[in-house]
């Protein structure tokens, strides 16, 4: 049987008016990937600006390397990123002007990732076990 592999989804939602923020979600999605996790970032609101062509290599935050090292390693390990569509049509950003690697997706794909990597277990078939957590959702005193 196949080893199951761990996955995980981070959303970005900081451009470049807040550098640490906007690099923090590429800090954690090198870090997962180092460990061979899968994982897909996704950009919504003002972040989806650092995929636009030329951007990110105009973005610092002191203490961590470039926000375009940070995106260059991101992809060259493999990672992906699926940016709002609405998000950048407000912008005026075209799949075009994205960054080879970024995907201009709809609401509910990006949903479907993360609905796929929560493998949320029925809590009647498989409970729970917390102390004070009858199932899931319970808590008793």
């Amino acid at each position: 049987m196949a080893e199951a592999v761990e996955k995980i989804v981070i959303i970005g939602t900081h451009g470049g008016e807040d550098p640490e923020r906007a690099s923090l979600p590429f800090v954690v999605a090198n870090a997962a990937l180092a460990m061979d996790v899968q994982v897909t970032v996704i950009l919504q609101g003002y972040a989806v600006t650092l995929v636009q062509k030329g951007v990110n290599g105009h973005i610092f935050a002191g203490g961590l390397p470039p926000l375009k090292e940070l995106m260059d390693n991101y992809f060259a390990q493999g990672g992906k990123i699926l940016v709002c569509t609405p998000c950048i049509k407000e912008r005026k950003i075209e799949q075009g002007m994205l960054v080879e690697g970024a995907t201009a997706v709809y609401g509910r794909d990006p949903f479907g990732n993360i609905i796929e990597l929560a493998e949320i277990p029925n809590p009647d078939e498989n409970p729970t076990k917390l102390p004070g957590v009858d199932r899931l959702g319970d808590f008793g005193a």
